[in-house]
C-alpha cells in the first residue's frame, strides 16, 4: 500500500494545509465535505501537491518535515519546483 503526503490550498482563506493519507481521493472529498474540523472553514480545498511514499512512516516523516518549515515560502517553492521540474 502506498501513502501520500499532500498539500491543499484554500482560495477563500489563501491558506495551505499539509497532511498524509493512503487514499488521496477520499481524503480530499472528506476535507471538502467538512469532515475534518481543522479544514472546515477553508472549503473548497484544491489539491496542489502530492508525493507518494512506500510506507506510512516515510509519509509521516515527510509531512512533519514540511509542517516544521512553518513557511509559506517553502511550500510555494516546493510547488514551483514541482511544476518546473
Amino acid at each position: 500500500m502506498s501513502f501520500y503526503v499532500y498539500i491543499l490550498y484554500s482560495p477563500s482563506r489563501d491558506q495551505y494545509y499539509t497532511g498524509f493519507t493512503h487514499d488521496i481521493t477520499t481524503r480530499l472529498f472528506k476535507h471538502n465535505a467538512g469532515a475534518t474540523p481543522s479544514t472546515r472553514n477553508g472549503i473548497p480545498w484544491k489539491m496542489v501537491y502530492s508525493e507518494t511514499k512506500c510506507d506510512k512512516h516515510d509519509a509521516i516523516v515527510r509531512e512533519r518535515e514540511i509542517k516544521n518549515m512553518k513557511s509559506r515560502i517553502y511550500i510555494e517553492k516546493l510547488l514551483h519546483n514541482n511544476l518546473v521540474g
